[in-house]
């Protein structure tokens, strides 16, 4: 174990952890990476031995009060040696003092917990297989909304201002953003982008399930249909009556996590995670 090197990622690297990711069957957007890469490059660390990779982690630090944890896998054939360990104690520490928050597989959330973490809800991934459907009206593209009205509503929903990452995940290739005005003011948006399998929806922010549906419709209707995932809060049973009207089912399930507190979050717009590696 003292031949494990932990160092933050460079380049590639965080393209081979999501390539790990991949492997695990969590089937990571195209465009992820570089999306990642953008909020905090200190925040991904891989542990070498013999300068070859044998795990990896990111904890982001989105501002000085909140941090997400993400990418924990060590090769499958070097479990059990302590280097998880390791290399979790090394993404803690780069949080320092900040609120932490992860989604976490069934498998692990004992271990979770040890470390101080403390159960907020589960997230539910849906998913299925979608026909087209119409282009809905009164829908217009989320690039050509200012990004600070995004911002804006981001902040209701997520617990730390993630500009950076807003503007890389609208603007990465082949992620088709949509947004639903009401009177002048931002209703709703989401993103939906292209998978190694199928299409992702994420975020899907509303004010109502009405709103939430109509831009489902206009993400879906963009990317014209086929597998579709969604990743759904369960405390919102509105969010999981939607993935069902569309014929979605549950997939996959992890827990939403936290070192401590939160502020107050109107999670109840949350139709659709952003994402499971960066909150």
């Amino acid at each position: 174990m003292s031949d494990l090197q932990i160092r933050a990622m460079r380049g590639d690297d965080i393209a081979l952890a999501v390539e790990w990711a991949a492997a695990e069957g969590w089937n990571p957007g195209l465009s992820d990476a570089a999306c990642f890469a953008v909020v905090d490059a200190a925040g991904f660390l891989i542990g070498e031995i013999d300068r070859t990779p044998v795990a990896t982690i990111s904890c982001v630090n989105y501002d000085d009060r909140f941090a997400f944890l993400g990418f924990y896998i060590v090769r499958s054939d070097l479990r059990g040696r302590g280097y998880g360990l390791r290399i979790w104690n090394a993404a803690i520490a780069h949080a320092g003092a900040r609120v932490i928050g992860l989604d976490g597989v069934v498998a692990q959330q004992d271990n979770y917990r040890k470390s101080g973490f403390a159960l907020a809800y589960a997230n539910i991934r849906y998913g299925g297989i979608v026909a087209a459907p119409a282009q809905p009206s009164d829908i217009v593209a989320l690039d050509g909304i200012p990004l600070a009205l995004i911002e804006a509503d981001d902040a209701t929903v997520f617990p730390a201002s993630r500009s950076t990452f807003l503007r890389a995940w609208i603007g990465a290739p082949g992620h088709i953003g949509r947004a639903l005005m009401r009177e002048g003011k931002l209703a709703g948006w989401g993103v939906i982008r292209p998978c190694r399998h199928g299409h992702k929806i994420g975020p899907l922010v509303a004010d109502d399930r009405a709103g939430a549906e109509i831009i489902m419709q206009a993400l879906l209707a963009a990317a014209g249909g086929g597998e579709v995932f969604l990743d759904v809060p369960s405390v919102k049973p509105e969010a999981i009556a939607l993935a069902e009207s569309f014929g979605l089912a549950p997939t996959f399930e992890t827990a939403r996590m936290y070192t401590s507190p939160i502020p107050p979050l109107q999670l109840d717009r949350v139709f659709g995670v952003t994402s499971f590696e960066l909150g």
